[in-house]
């Protein structure tokens, strides 16, 4: 029952946002009754801390096997953002900040994990980019990635990049391609613009 608990609530807090949604919606979409909730969540702060580790976890190990699979590091950007996207219905509740907002103790360990995790898996990335001549061998593979995490942080904030003008799919293309033309080779740039092509 736990676990259906939290993909419901994942489900209801990406699409209608972690303020909006409360118990009573979440047992009554359900078809249990609200006491049921309390049964495994003491109160909504600790079920929105299960929902939001449990999303990550599922947003981590989906990377992990993307990465595994993927044919090169500029294909594997973009897979690991459509699958994010998936995951996170587009954000257009803006989750990240309804979270920062109201649940500000639990955002600052999500952020901390996401770096954690990112700064990892783009540093692995890139020295793959590197060994394989699709990017430059003279980035520095640190300084990039935490770029990269912070320019990823950046363009969810809503204050400078307002829903109203970006949808969350432009900006993440956009800044992906802004990120890739900026430390790929000749080789890796071919492999960029046939890739760009061919999505459109």
């Amino acid at each position: 029952m736990r676990e259906k608990i939290i993909q419901k609530s994942v489900e209801l807090f990406l699409t209608l946002g972690f303020k909006s949604v409360t118990m009573d919606d979440i047992a009554n979409e359900m078809g249990i009754s609200k006491k049921t909730i309390y049964v495994h969540f003491p109160n909504k702060t600790k079920l929105v801390e299960s929902v939001t580790f449990t999303l990550f976890e599922t947003i981590c190990d989906g990377i992990d096997g993307i990465c595994d699979a993927s044919k090169n590091p500029i294909e594997e950007l973009y897979d690991i953002k459509m699958f994010v996207m998936h995951h996170l219905k587009n954000e257009k509740s803006s989750p990240q900040y309804q979270l920062r907002k109201y649940y500000p103790q639990i955002y600052s360990v999500l952020k901390l994990k996401q770096f954690d995790k990112m700064h990892e898996s783009v540093q692995e990335s890139l020295l793959d980019g590197i060994k394989t001549g699709v990017f430059r061998d003279t980035i520095d593979v640190d300084f990039i990635s935490r770029m990269y995490f912070n320019g990823m942080t950046g363009i969810k904030d809503d204050a400078i990049f307002p829903r109203e003008k970006f949808t969350m799919d432009y900006l993440m293309e956009s800044y992906l391609e802004y990120h890739l033309r900026a430390i790929v080779t000749d080789k890796g740039m071919t492999i960029l613009n046939n890739f760009i092509k061919n999505q459109s």
